[in-house]
């Protein structure tokens, strides 16, 4: 059975840093990531990342964002920094085991203000 626990949330004023973690249990996954939605917006990539730490930025963090994850404890991380409000939202952790074959986290809340 496939798990994935999210942890790292919670409020921070603009300009400041979060770091996202995210357990995965029950698989060995190709590629990991983070998406995130905010209220009333669709959900959309943050970033992502493979096995071999390829990996892919939204225009909107790059530059401020930086994902990693450890094969070991198959757990990815999001380092945030510099965050913004248009940076809040409820992000959430990704895993793929194949095209057509992928897992979501519960989502953890993200919100910064002032």
């Amino acid at each position: 059975q496939v798990q994935l626990v999210e942890s790292g949330g919670g409020l921070v004023q603009p300009g400041g840093s979060l770091r996202l973690s995210c357990a995965a249990s029950g698989g060995i996954f190709s590629m990991m990531g983070w998406y995130r939605q905010a209220s009333g917006k669709q959900r959309e990539l943050v970033a992502t990342i493979t096995r071999s730490d390829i990996t892919n930025y939204a225009d909107s963090v790059k530059g401020r964002f930086t994902i990693s994850r450890d094969n070991v404890k198959n757990t990815v991380y999001l380092q945030m920094n510099s965050l913004k409000s248009e940076d809040t939202a409820v992000y959430y952790c990704n895993a793929r085991q194949s095209q057509v074959i992928e897992y979501w986290g519960q989502g953890t809340q993200v919100t910064v203000s002032s």
